[in-house]
């Protein structure tokens, strides 16, 4: 899974290098050549052509193309003889124009080390925290560090723990790693992020079949992970950790699990690190007579795949994400499905969200050196912050109940532009799935043709609200009895009681939940709570990302951050550091104020995001370049120490 051709110049026969040439997309070949010759010309020629990341939107003559192709072969056979050698990092005024060029717009400078950091042009991980000073073997054999959770964000910070030689134990409840991709195995399960960029920087994946993933994809990804690391002796498989209560005088935590026999332990650590998500609980509402359906019922994150739907008439509460992904992926099979919606989502069109990487792309991946970097840069820049300044408010903006500010309102025509293409100029069903409230003011979602689908015959979507579910169907307060064999509930998740159901306690007896209620999370940059000294959180309070960029970006973030305090524990010899209550308290007001100037706390738009006094507990408001700037490096005075 690491770099192309391991960065030593093409391995392949002739046929194979060709295939990787004609399938490699053009902007990314083009910062390859460039990157390895020097050749700036090649941005002058071909970077008008290239109007954006996504490589649909670029326009570059074939002519162009192929010349640049002949280039690049030459080049390669260059380098595969040895007459040229391999260059590393281009130099910083080529750097910024290649940048800019292979985006089709401006590149600040600011986002320059984060790119590189993404990129990963060398041999080690950029983000990897190195040691001052070495702690003897001693000392380091005597920490004792704890993980929850074995998904992406665990698995990935027991990677850097084993790196640096740290002892740790991982305990996951299920069977298995993968977490949230486990877990969720419904039809059509998959990622929204595309997955050359929803992957660990120092572990990219050149074998994705498709641009948008598909769950089993995603979750034996992680398992080989899991096994290329070494990680599963250290994990505890099926055992829960059910609490954790801090020991001042010994500066221990000391934390119970239970396994799946029932059986309960009591181990102690010096570090706990919570990688448990705020999407691993599903929500299920308290509907009248739901206990009373006769037929199967199950939320989406639990499916029952024993349950046969073809030819059934299914029930299906919820439109949320995974509701998006499910209804497409069954409506064909089934007799009848009746989807019930609370409340509209909008839904956008990529052109690569149904296509396939190819045989020619992956070759590019595997063969080109840096080509896999250089796709990357392009998906981290189409998906991270570039809508981010149209989702703030316009005081001044004279239809703030739709949109927010004139982009917005530009984004709110095109979507609903395409929306009426896609329901055959329905006006009716249109009515029904156009939200009232602002792009983004709830998770964006990405169209996998439900519009197109809400249009079959034996599909009904009912906006009525449940009154509640009879033995065998639903029943609206409209007074409508819809009809149903099978009742799937795509309903979400409980996000805002994080770290539920552990019973957490920290200094003086204080425990997370007395702390944050069941739905008032803080925490210090979503990762240290004052009280709970050497508790770590990874997708802590307020580090949800709902404009763009990917979860995996945000943990390798915090992970960063975590292995810098765990530094400062061994090196220093402290037995403890707490965040000190005034930092803490001021990233929340920062927190707290620059919500309010963005779509997720718009008034009238009620989301998972917020909890039920309109506080925005799961998001961060920031842009990815901000948030790593604040956890790129650790405070030491904003803890203490002891």
């Amino acid at each position: 899974m690491r770099g192309s051709a391991d960065r030593h110049g093409p391995m392949a026969d002739e046929a194979m290098l060709d295939l990787a040439l004609e399938g490699a997309d053009i902007a990314p070949l083009l910062m390859v050549l460039v990157h390895l010759t020097g050749e700036r010309q090649w941005l002058e020629e071909v970077g008008p052509h290239i109007h954006g990341p996504w490589n649909f939107q670029q326009s570059v003559p074939a002519d162009i193309q192929q010349r640049v192709r002949a280039r690049m072969r030459a080049v390669l056979r260059d380098l595969a003889t040895g007459v040229a050698p391999l260059p590393a990092e281009p130099p910083p005024e080529l750097l910024r124009e290649m940048l800019s060029a292979g985006v089709g717009g401006a590149v600040p400078d600011e986002y320059i080390p984060m790119i590189l950091e993404e990129m990963n042009l060398g041999d080690r991980d950029p983000k990897t925290v190195h040691w001052r000073t070495s702690p003897d073997a001693a000392t380091l054999a005597k920490f004792r560090t704890v993980i929850v959770g074995a998904g992406v964000s665990g698995l990935a910070m027991a990677i850097k723990l084993q790196e640096a030689g740290i002892p740790f134990v991982l305990y996951e409840k299920n069977g298995t790693v993968g977490g949230t991709w486990l877990e969720n195995s419904y039809p059509g399960c998959g990622v929204d992020t595309p997955n050359h960029f929803y992957s660990l920087s120092f572990e990219p994946n050149h074998d994705w079949p498709d641009h948008f993933s598909k769950r089993d994809e995603l979750w034996q990804y992680l398992e080989r992970l899991a096994d290329q690391y070494d990680i599963r002796r250290h994990i505890h498989f099926a055992t829960e950790v059910t609490a954790a209560r801090y020991d001042e005088a010994q500066a221990l935590w000391r934390i119970t699990t239970r396994d799946a026999s029932g059986r309960q332990e009591t181990i102690e650590a010096n570090a706990l690190i919570t990688a448990v998500g705020q999407l691993n609980r599903p929500a299920i509402p308290d509907f009248p007579g739901l206990a009373d359906f006769t037929g199967p019922k199950f939320h989406t994150a639990r499916w029952d795949h024993s349950v046969s739907l073809t030819g059934k008439t299914v029930a299906m509460i919820g439109t949320g994400a995974s509701g998006m992904q499910v209804g497409p992926s069954i409506a064909s099979d089934v007799a009848h499905l009746t989807i019930f919606q609370r409340s509209a989502h909008w839904a956008v069109h990529n052109a690569n969200y149904h296509r396939s990487v190819g045989a020619g792309k992956m070759a590019a991946l595997k063969l080109i050196p840096f080509y896999d970097k250089w796709y990357r840069f392009q998906l981290l820049w189409a998906s991270s912050d570039g809508l981010h300044a149209s989702l703030h408010v316009d005081p001044d903006w004279q239809m703030p109940d739709r949109s927010l500010n004139a982009t917005n309102q530009a984004f709110r025509d095109q979507l609903i532009d395409y929306i009426r293409e896609q329901v055959n100029g329905d006006e009716d069903l249109l009515r029904k799935v156009v939200p009232p409230y602002p792009p983004y003011g709830k998770r964006m979602l990405r169209d996998n043709h439900w519009y197109r689908m809400l249009t079959r015959d034996n599909v009904d979507l009912v906006t009525d609200a449940i009154e509640r579910i009879a033995p065998d169907g639903v029943m609206t307060k409209a007074g409508t009895f819809w009809p149903a064999d099978v009742l799937v509930l795509a309903t979400g998740f409980d996000a805002q009681r994080m770290l539920a159901p552990m019973h957490i306690v920290g200094r003086g007896g204080q425990t997370i939940r007395e702390l944050w209620g069941d739905d008032n999370p803080r925490a210090c940059l979503g990762i240290t709570v004052p009280r709970f000294p050497n508790l770590f959180m990874l997708y802590g309070p307020g580090t949800n990302l709902a404009h763009g960029g990917s979860a995996i970006y945000h943990s390798e973030c915090q992970i960063r951050y975590i292995m810098q305090c765990l530094r400062e524990l061994l090196e220093t010899g402290a037995k403890s550091m707490e965040v000190r209550q005034d930092p803490h308290d001021r990233f929340n007001d920062h927190l707290d104020a620059t919500h309010a100037k963005m779509v997720w706390a718009h008034r009238g738009v009620g989301n998972w995001y917020k909890n039920r006094h309109g506080r925005v507990v799961t998001n961060s408001p920031f842009r990815l370049v901000d948030y790593r700037a604040m956890t790129e490096r650790l405070d030491r005075s904003e803890y203490v120490m002891v």
